[in-house]
């Protein structure tokens, strides 16, 4: 295959940025039709990139059989529905997190990934293409810090984005804080301690802004993870964080710890000025992972090419889904919830 011919559906931010690396920075990619249900987004695209088509109707684009891979960039609602008809039409498939809001249709979607073992299918956990977070791993299995036994994850987001995330939530839903955010850090936990969730417990609530109690959710949140063989697991996720995008994770093992951006740094640059030294701070997910987005996306085309699974499977995005579920049952019962209990259901037939 000399170059795999990709439709990207989606071109809110994270999908622009998406659809720009798929058009100019990877090797052995072509761009070829871009997708969306904003007509006037279709149409800069193609202005501006020079795409050959553009859809604003989902299925319409499916039927392009110059396309080898559909790669879904869209609001996460539509994920479980895309990834099943693409997978069906005959596509290679890229999904950005989460698989999915309901966990009944992400065991639906793992069972059609199962039935076209020809096919690659990915999933966007993209903090696993980040170079820090590969050192990391990489010492962890080196020995470096012994037997991982304990995970710590803060995932917060600007406080300057609240009111654009406000407005969108009210008409559509998120999944709520532990699935729409701490998904990430559920996919690190399992990726560096080797072991899956047994048991949540999961608090927060609204303290700035009142508005996420009306939606049942939470503005800040913490939960606390019993793995297997008793390894622990503390994620922190918040939507008003004053300084700016901070992702923080440690891993403490047995003879050893790994921190990973304990102070999130815009970059090497001091200012110091009457307010005294300061280190800015990165202002979003794009900024912070731009390289890992790339990264990830670089690894789908290789796959495809190259006819190999990736490391990133459909299971890793049901048993993320499936934490984040228990945490969001745990936040709104106040009661311990059993992982496992919630995926031993068979998936109803797709």
């Amino acid at each position: 295959m000399e170059k795999v011919k990709v439709g990207i559906v989606g071109l809110g931010r994270l999908g622009r940025q998406h659809a720009e690396n798929l058009a100019f920075r990877i090797s052995g990619c072509e761009l070829l039709a871009v997708c969306s249900v904003a007509a006037e987004e279709v149409e800069q695209a193609q202005k501006d990139w020079g795409i050959q088509y553009g859809y604003t109707q989902f299925d319409e684009m499916l039927q392009n059989q110059e396309l080898d891979a559909i790669f879904i960039s869209s609001p996460s609602n539509f994920h479980c529905e895309q990834i099943v008809k693409a997978l069906n039409a005959g596509f290679h498939v890229f999904c950005e997190k989460p698989l999915g809001l309901y966990l009944e249709e992400a065991l639906r979607v793992q069972e059609a990934v199962n039935q076209q073992k020809d096919k690659i299918f990915m999933l966007g956990f993209m903090r696993r293409y980040d170079k820090s977070y590969q050192y990391a791993k990489k010492k962890i299995e080196e020995g470096k810090i012994g037997e991982p036994i304990f995970i710590r994850c803060y995932g917060l987001d600007p406080a300057k984005a609240m009111d654009e995330f406000i407005q969108f939530a009210k008409s559509n839903y998120s999944g709520g804080l532990f699935l729409d955010m701490a998904i990430h850090d559920f996919d690190l936990a399992r990726w560096y301690l080797g072991v899956e969730a047994k048991q949540v417990w999961a608090i927060g609530g609204a303290y700035a802004y009142p508005e996420f109690s009306e939606m049942n959710d939470a503005e800040t949140g913490a939960a606390l993870v019993k793995f297997e063989n008793n390894k622990i697991g503390i994620f922190v996720a918040g939507r008003n964080c004053a300084h700016g995008y901070h992702i923080e994770t440690e891993i403490i093992g047995t003879k050893g710890t790994l921190r990973i951006g304990t102070i999130p740094e815009k970059n090497r640059v001091t200012v110091f000025d009457e307010k005294g030294a300061i280190k800015e701070c990165s202002d979003g997910f794009l900024e912070r992972f731009e390289q890992a987005y790339l990264s990830e996306a670089e690894e789908f085309i290789a796959c495809i090419r190259e006819n190999r699974q990736p490391a990133v499977t459909v299971e890793d995005g049901v048993i993320s889904t499936a934490i984040g579920y228990a945490c969001k049952e745990s936040f709104e019962t106040g009661k311990l919830v059993t992982v496992q209990s919630l995926i031993q259901t068979p998936a109803s037939p797709i």
